[in-house]
């Protein structure tokens, strides 16, 4: 593993657009958030991701880099970006840039060059077919609007020309590389040279985008695409040993055995993170049909569609796999979870392996919202509304003109000042979860963990010598205990009798071993 810090890392995700604005032009930006660390800090995260804060034309949120070495103005200055770093710092708070490396902007430098009719050394930066009406072999392609007589595979919007890195299987060798060609290889010395560029300045690691994207044709185990991984990260990390590097892959298998640090475990359709708090149906107009996500209370789901995803056991000597409350691309958990079950999924967010991840206002239940689509955010739009900050104007999120803010504000939200002030409060169950997390190791981001009893709703585990349980339904359940335990913290109704744990309705418990 590279990065000794996330042994007890508690990360914040920031969306920058949308987190402060600090100079009233109603766009979240750099010094923005430089005010706010002290808020971050209080909550007991010590480490940052941040959205690109890259130059970009924002036909993606930024996830479209027209520079990956220039701060957009948006945001303010590199200098700005280097004082947050530096901010950060000194409350003992670590920055994640987010990296993306499989596509950039078609607006990029390399992109025009490499649009260009006559060759040059950028001509294979990007994956360009053997003649202008030649199809993307499957993939996704734009013709027709450069001087190069070719078609360009894409990997998401018509913005976003994929970066080469190769193939593994090659169908067309008029037009597709191995990943040892000159061009592939210079494009993973480009990543590298992104990388240096950042950490050398104060960065302390990067969340990479779709990391499991880069190498094409590359199905099943995604080894070609481990290869390239395994030599950036390789090198990124005998240069900056302590650099963390987090993969949005989804396989930790895969991910922590080519040079990553930690995984994401993401929500993708049906997969065992999708059945804790998104396993629900909608209907044409948004409406939820029906809800069995594991934390619903009215649901009938028990534990083992996420048990049998997790396989803690297949990677627990690898790295770190993380757990998260949302982000950017799910639509928030308060759009189906009330207050009680969203404080029970956090309740086992927070308890489980790996440096877990807070996604900004959820820690107050922010809502999510259907909301027309800004930067290409189409249904992700409403998860990306100003942190709501107070009852002022704006929420406090911009002193601003209302028209003028990068998406409304939710003016019926909760508040960090209004629960600031509610020692009940959805915050400040956070804030205790978190210090129950840092007050004892054996819930720490690489303390083991096993399974220890299913039942009907309720699932106990272990954390070490810890026993935790969480009843999520409407019903009381019971455990059998195999020593003398105490309740160190607890939710809803709880009790120990003898050898037995009475886990009433929607109820938490962790407990402690009689020494």
């Amino acid at each position: 593993m590279g990065a000794s810090w996330i042994k007890d890392a508690i990360f914040y995700e920031i969306y920058p657009q949308s987190f402060q604005d600090s100079n009233g032009d109603g766009i979240g930006d750099l010094n923005g958030i430089i005010q706010r660390l002290p808020y971050i800090r209080s909550l007991g995260c010590n480490a940052l991701w941040l959205n690109p804060v890259y130059d970009s034309p924002f036909k993606d949120a930024g996830y479209d880099v027209r520079d990956h070495k220039k701060v957009a103005a948006r945001y303010g200055t590199e200098e700005d970006l280097l004082r947050l770093f530096r901010e950060a710092h000194k409350l003992g708070i670590r920055v994640l840039l987010d990296l993306v490396p499989g596509h950039t902007s078609e607006e990029h430098p390399w992109f025009l060059e490499s649009a260009k009719a006559e060759e040059n050394p950028l001509s294979d930066r990007y994956i360009w077919t053997s003649n202008a009406f030649c199809g993307g072999d499957g993939m996704p392609f734009i013709g027709g609007e450069h001087p190069r007589d070719a078609t360009y595979i894409i990997n998401f919007f018509k913005c976003q020309p994929a970066l080469n890195f190769g193939y593994r299987d090659i169908h067309d060798p008029g037009w597709q590389m191995p990943i040892d060609a000159p061009g592939p290889l210079a494009t993973r010395e480009a990543i590298k040279d992104i990388m240096r560029c950042w950490l050398s300045r104060g960065c302390d690691g990067f969340r990479v985008d779709m990391a499991d994207s880069l190498v094409k044709n590359d199905h099943g185990y995604k080894s070609a695409t481990m290869e390239v991984w395994k030599d950036i990260a390789g090198a990124i990390h005998r240069e900056f040993p302590d650099a963390a590097l987090v993969s949005e892959w989804n396989h930790p298998e895969q991910a922590l055995a080519c040079g990553f640090d930690m995984d994401f475990m993401l929500d993708w359709g049906g997969n065992g993170y999708n059945q804790l708090m998104r396993y629900y149906q909608l209907d044409k107009q948004g409406n939820i049909l029906r809800d069995n996500s594991y934390f619903k209370a009215g649901a009938d789901a028990d534990i083992s569609g996420f048990l049998a995803d997790y396989r803690y056991d297949e990677w627990k000597d690898l790295g770190m796999r993380c757990l998260i409350t949302g982000n950017h691309d799910t639509k928030r958990c308060a759009f189906n979870l009330d207050d009680t079950e969203r404080r029970l999924a956090f309740s086992f967010l927070l308890t489980m392996p790996g440096a877990p991840f807070i996604y900004y206002g959820d820690e107050i239940g922010m809502a999510y919202r259907w909301l027309p689509t800004k930067e290409g955010g189409y249904h992700r739009t409403g998860s990306r509304t100003p942190m709501q900050w107070d009852g002022s104007e704006n929420m406090g999120f911009s002193r601003g003109r209302e028209a003028d803010l990068y998406l409304p504000v939710d003016q019926k939200g909760a508040t960090v000042e209004s629960q600031e002030q509610d020692p009940n409060s959805m915050l400040h169950y956070v804030r205790s979860l978190i210090a129950l997390r840092r007050t004892h190791p054996e819930l720490g981001n690489e303390s083991p963990f096993a399974a220890y009893h299913m039942g009907k709703r309720l699932f106990a585990y272990r954390r070490g010598d810890f026993l935790l349980a969480v009843n999520p339904g409407r019903e009381e359940e019971k455990v059998a205990l195999d020593r003398e335990y105490t309740v160190v913290f607890s939710m809803g109704p709880v009790a120990l009798e003898a050898d037995t744990l009475r886990m009433g309705k929607q109820s938490f418990a962790v407990l402690k071993p009689e020494k």
